[in-house]
């Protein structure tokens, strides 16, 4: 997959189908639509592209800066490489670019600089200035500019807006099994492993601290997780805590890992540990005892599931 971190940057000698949007999740609903890309380009006659944009343009228009997203920038390149998709332009999203009138963004982007053959796009979709243009508008446009549109299903759009609410929501409550479902993958976090307190090593569970460095990362509910991560090229399994560490008065949101069967330094690398299932939400036990023999309850669960499903 060729990627572009601009408009500007995109270059080829063929003609390109095209979609756009935010992608976010990169899930089951959002691949119906991208296969369709790859199904148009009549074999290698033209070109599959996906224009997407960073920041996410909530995060840009005023008033919409708390989004949290299912994915960083860098996870939805690796998903969205795994489709099969050729170019991928990230464009970056500000206010300017918003001003662009609906026919500028037509003329200039899409005929001039993409040399669309078709666009593939939602029924609901609104762009330009203020999103005042719609489908119909484009399709005008595709007769003026010589291009074709291709509307995506009322069915599929609502597809793609179930799933990303149903997996938002899901992830908020817990349920790993409903967001993995819709997503299509194990929903991951990725990270750069960090020196924490150390607190666990002294009670015989050592623990990664993960150290998430995009804010807008949606973070599932406060917790423990069955997780697993492939490090060395091995897949390894553990458990995993989201929350404040109440019982030793933690202040700020950690994220630690504990790997069963594996010790290695890990410190300062980037990892990526995927969640499984929802154990229990976290707690605040009486003394480091009471907190050591819960772990030790919690690991015996997180490997009774790794047995039955691994």
């Amino acid at each position: 997959m060729k990627l572009f971190h601009s408009i500007n940057d995109f270059k080829s000698t063929k003609k390109t189908i095209l979609t756009l949007g935010t992608f976010d999740g990169v899930h089951v609903g959002h691949r119906k639509i991208l296969e369709k890309l790859t199904e148009n380009t009549e074999n290698g006659k033209y070109e599959s592209c996906v224009l997407t944009f960073f920041p996410h343009p909530r995060m840009v228009l005023k008033g919409k800066s708390e989004v949290k997203l299912l994915n960083t920038i860098d996870e939805k390149i690796e998903l969205l490489e795994k489709i099969g998709i050729e170019n991928l332009v990230i464009h970056p999203f500000d206010e300017k670019f918003s001003e662009l009138t609906a026919e500028e963004f037509v003329k200039t982007v899409l005929v001039e600089q993409f040399h669309i053959q078709k666009i593939i796009i939602g029924h609901d979709h609104r762009f330009g200035r203020n999103r005042t243009a719609n489908i119909d508008d484009l399709i005008n446009f595709g007769k003026q500019y010589n291009f074709e549109v291709e509307q995506i299903s009322v069915q599929e759009i609502n597809d793609v807006s179930i799933s990303s609410t149903k997996i938002r929501t899901a992830l908020n409550e817990g349920n790993m099994a409903l967001s993995n479902e819709f997503l299509g993958y194990d929903y991951f976090l990725t990270g750069i492993i960090t020196r924490g307190k150390q607190l666990g090593r002294t009670i015989g569970f050592p623990t990664a601290n993960i150290q998430i460095q995009e804010n807008y990362k949606l973070i599932p509910r406060n917790g423990v997780y069955v997780v697993k991560s492939i490090i060395n090229q091995k897949l390894v399994f553990g458990m995993m805590n989201i929350g404040f560490n109440p019982t030793v008065a933690g202040e700020n949101l950690s994220i630690e890992v504990h790997y069963f069967n594996f010790d290695a330094d890990l410190y300062d690398q980037k990892i990526k540990v995927s969640l499984l299932e929802y154990l229990r939400p976290e707690q605040k036990f009486g003394s480091v005892d009471l907190l050591k023999e819960q772990l030790a309850r919690d690991r015996n669960s997180a490997i009774k599931y790794i047995n039955g499903f691994w």
